[in-house]
């Protein structure tokens, strides 16, 4: 079964609240899950009894080590980003970098960066899921486990999301195209 990795800020903006309502089933599907993060006291002592609840299947490091996060992201089949709120995001990002799959909730820079996978076509960079709820969280999970089960359109998704170019240089790109043309329809 895949390793879920989590990176991040523990709040209930990053939707540590999902993660907790919902780490029963998203144990019982045989995930792993493994987060590195600091934050609100509340969360923090929720995970270091899951720990303990779900011992050596959640794994949990509160603080941040830079090496130790590149560990996660690049390690984890699956990263986790169930976000209230993200108005750009860079983990998943990163993690698709590394060919670490996201299951993220739709909204802000998520759904801006992670396009939903599609079963028919094979095409998509992750699992995105709208309702902000611990069963929505827990059925798009679930997605993402059906489709892991699959090595070939697993492997074929982790190379849709290594593609992806989010740098300054595709977006710079991006920029000179859309200004050449505002040029040229300046001199018509």
């Amino acid at each position: 079964m895949p390793v879920a990795g989590m990176v991040g800020r523990l709040s209930s903006q990053k939707g540590m609240d999902l993660v907790l309502e919902s780490i029963g089933e998203i144990i019982s599907t045989g995930v792993n899950l493994v987060i590195l993060g600091r934050g609100d006291d509340f969360f923090q002592k929720k995970l270091s009894d899951a720990v303990k609840t779900y011992k050596g299947r959640v794994y949990v490091n509160i603080g941040f080590e830079d090496h130790l996060a590149h560990k996660i992201y690049a390690g984890a089949d699956i990263f986790l980003m169930p976000s209230l709120y993200e108005p750009c995001g860079l983990g998943q990002l990163i993690a698709m970098r590394y060919g670490t799959i996201p299951v993220a909730r739709k909204t802000g820079g998520l759904a801006d960066t992670v396009m939903d996978y599609e079963a028919p076509t094979g095409n998509g960079t992750g699992f995105l899921f709208s309702g902000y709820a611990p069963s929505a969280f827990s059925e798009c999970l679930k997605r993402a486990i059906c489709v892991y089960s699959d090595k070939l359109k697993w492997q074929k998704l982790i190379l849709n999301a290594m593609k992806m170019d989010f740098s300054w240089g595709s977006s710079a790109k991006k920029y000179i195209e859309l200004y050449s043309r505002a040029i040229k329809l300046k001199r018509q």
